[in-house]
């Protein structure tokens, strides 16, 4: 008689996916009883409200280093058109009397 040899990645991979299932489970039941609860309707539809406006947040915050790598790109050429319009120094008016 043979036994089937498994490896430990496939134990532990499977193990893994019984518990996520397991979570996704409770979670899903976890949301029918909030649902059947006075006002839990409105909660439900509050927090998918929240996820919609995190994920537009998140979208937004993704795009601040573009943004502020161009800031950064026009504060140098800023710098340097007033280094190009400095008045030259060396000549200075005589005061009249």
């Amino acid at each position: 008689m043979t036994v089937p040899m498994t490896t430990p990645t496939t134990d532990k991979a499977k193990a893994e996916k019984d518990f996520v299932t397991r979570l996704a489970d409770a979670g899903e039941e976890a949301l029918q009883r909030i649902a059947d609860l006075p006002g839990g309707q409105k909660a439900i539809t509050a927090l998918n409200d929240l996820r919609t406006r995190v994920d537009d947040l998140t979208k937004k915050v993704r795009g601040i280093d573009a943004l502020e790598a161009r800031v950064a790109k026009i504060e140098k050429e800023l710098a340097a058109l007033k280094k190009a319009k400095a008045p030259a120094r060396g000549q200075t008016r005589k005061p009249t009397a």
